[in-house]
């Protein structure tokens, strides 16, 4: 059965990625694709590259995710989170949790040690705290931009409908040497929603999808339109009727454009380890790495490509 090249695909998040952020958010998603990727060359599993993936974009406050989340209609950080094993199925999610820094380790922590899938705010805190994750103060949580939109989008003629395009839910899609798939996406959801608003990324085959039959998707946009058209399992189920990644992800996102009006980003790997980063916004951040090459991009038809030794220099110089 020969033994599968690993291959990681991150995104941060589809929608408009303002001139001054691209930077940032290219370098973020490099160093998430990067480090999942050493956890796969080291034997690791796609389950623990996924999860590494995401920890570190939640970790960076350029994304909407962990630090640098979103504000709610009451100023606070509330994040969702999903991590999903294609071997047997298993999943774990949070929803609406407050003061962890890392909301996808709990997710794994759900999957891993109780019976149930998803737990939402005051029990997974309640949790959380019993699996010895430590509290954060809410405020560090908080960006000064964060803060700046939240405001914005309380002012009377604001349009919060309008910065939601600017979206940043970050996800990985990996497959280890195994042929193990698995996918984990997180986000602080959209600015200024209601209090225990619940979007896509804590909902399995919305937000995410694995499956070693098929493959796993993580999906980023309008988290009310990918939920309608259950955007993640969509995807699979093409790849299943035998469509490629890309052809698969496109479908879906054009199914979910012309049906309910929704725009977003898929990031997808088959069981053979084919991949795919498309996207019906103007911009995604997306990077993969596949036999020790490192792909990245941010617009429609942009793709650098470095070696991975080349990029892992450049990453210890700093960008």
């Amino acid at each position: 059965l020969g033994r599968m090249k690993p291959v990681i695909v991150v995104h941060g998040g589809a929608g408009r990625i303002f001139k001054e952020r691209e930077e940032g958010c290219r370098a973020g998603v490099v160093r998430a694709a990067l480090r999942g990727y050493s956890v796969l060359k080291q034997g690791g599993s796609a389950v623990d590259a996924v999860e590494e993936a995401v920890r570190s974009m939640e970790d960076d406050p350029h994304f909407n995710a962990g630090c640098g989340s979103v504000l709610n209609e009451k100023g606070e950080v509330e994040m969702d989170a999903i991590i999903m094993d294609g071997k047997n199925l298993d999943s774990g999610a949070v929803s609406a949790v407050k003061c962890i820094a890392n909301p996808v380790k709990l997710a794994r922590l759900i999957m891993e040690k109780t019976k149930h899938m998803l737990l939402t705010d005051h029990g997974a805190h309640l949790f959380a705290q019993a699996m010895g994750i430590p509290e954060i103060p809410g405020e560090k949580l908080i960006t000064e931009r964060s803060r700046e939109r939240w405001r914005k989008n309380l002012e009377p003629d604001s349009n919060p409908e309008e910065f939601q395009k600017d979206l940043g839910t970050v996800g990985a899609v990996a497959i280890d040497s195994e042929g193990n798939v698995a996918c984990a996406t997180s986000t602080g959801g959209l600015s200024n929603k209601l209090i225990g608003r619940v979007g896509d990324t804590a909902c399995i085959g919305s937000g995410g999808y694995a499956d070693n039959h098929s493959g796993a998707a993580s999906t980023t946009g309008h988290g009310e339109s990918i939920m309608k058209v259950v955007l993640a399992r969509l995807i699979l189920y093409h790849m299943e009727q035998g469509m490629s990644p890309e052809v698969a992800a496109d479908t879906a996102l054009d199914y979910m454009k012309t049906r309910v009006g929704g725009l977003g980003g898929i990031i997808v790997v088959n069981k053979a380890g084919e991949w795919a980063a498309r996207f019906s916004t103007k911009q995604m951040s997306w990077a993969t790495v596949k036999d020790d090459n490192l792909h990245y991009g941010i617009y429609a038809g942009e793709k650098h490509i470095k070696s991975v030794d080349e990029a892992l220099a450049s990453e210890r110089e700093g960008f």
